[in-house]
């Protein structure tokens, strides 16, 4: 069941369930009951208030020990430093999953730029479509939901997108983009394993993007790569390359200069 109205308790204590949850913010000690818990006692109104929480009001609790509201603490602290793409899916925007959280953090570096995405910014995102851009455009319009950005932000909670550092220069010089959706990784970590082999993950085909991956439900870019020539490569062919190298691509394109 779906509550529209933000202001429901019962949905506010859900999205606080959903905020410390393991594949967002990770918060241990923070479950279904806690967070009844807080909210009951008034402790909290949103999950953004959580980060002003104290010893003091914790071991007020029943059956909250020092080391219990210590130890719940320190899971909180931990949560700031929390990727971007787990921050994104932890606001429990509708129809954003942890896949989408990373494509967007990925495109635009950091929660300030995506929440002011327009509409039209986010349709040119390959996976993107018009009910998820206007979700979030709903979602970031609205003021109670800039007053949790602005508590999280006063929390120093992590807004930005860390690119991990090249551990290798396999893909050096190499300008790939990924489109569709892959069975035995996600968009995102693709990206992120071009980058870690020194290539560079671009966000649209151009003249010079050396090669297109194509998963299932390929859009727009897959158009415009075949107007421009531009080598095509299979999940199968782009994980050859993660391991192998640009030798992947030069024997592609040997194949088709023969056909």
């Amino acid at each position: 069941i779906y509550c529209p109205n933000p202001a429901c308790p019962v949905q506010q204590i859900r999205l606080l369930e959903h905020f410390a949850s393991r594949g967002a913010m990770d918060i241990e000690g923070l479950g279904e009951r806690m967070a009844w818990t807080l909210f009951e006692e008034g402790l909290v109104q949103s999950f953004a208030d959580i980060y002003t929480l104290t010893k003091d009001q914790l071991t007020a609790l029943n059956r909250m020990g020092e080391k219990s509201a210590e130890n719940l603490l320190a899971g909180i602290e931990k949560s700031k430093q929390r990727p971007l793409p787990a921050v994104l899916f932890a606001l429990g925007i509708r129809h954003i999953g942890f896949e989408t959280a990373q494509l967007l953090a990925s495109e635009f570096g950091n929660l300030d730029a995506i929440l002011r995405a327009s509409t039209e910014d986010l349709l040119e995102i390959d996976g993107i479509g018009p009910t998820l851009a206007e979700s979030l455009r709903l979602w970031a319009e609205r003021p109670e939901s800039k007053q949790i950005i602005e508590k999280l932000r006063r929390a120093s909670v992590n807004f930005q997108h860390q690119v991990p550092e090249a551990t290798g220069s396999l893909l050096a010089g190499l300008s790939l983009v990924v489109t569709g959706r892959l069975e035995t990784i996600s968009r995102g970590e693709a990206e992120e394993r071009i980058r870690q082999l020194g290539g560079h993950a671009g966000s649209s085909v151009t003249r010079k993007t050396d090669a297109l991956v194509v998963g299932a439900e390929a859009g727009s870019k897959l158009t415009k790569a075949e107007k421009l020539g531009t080598l095509l490569l299979d999940e199968a062919e782009f994980l050859r390359l993660l391991e192998e190298g640009p030798s992947v691509l030069e024997a592609k394109r040997a194949i088709i200069a023969e056909e």
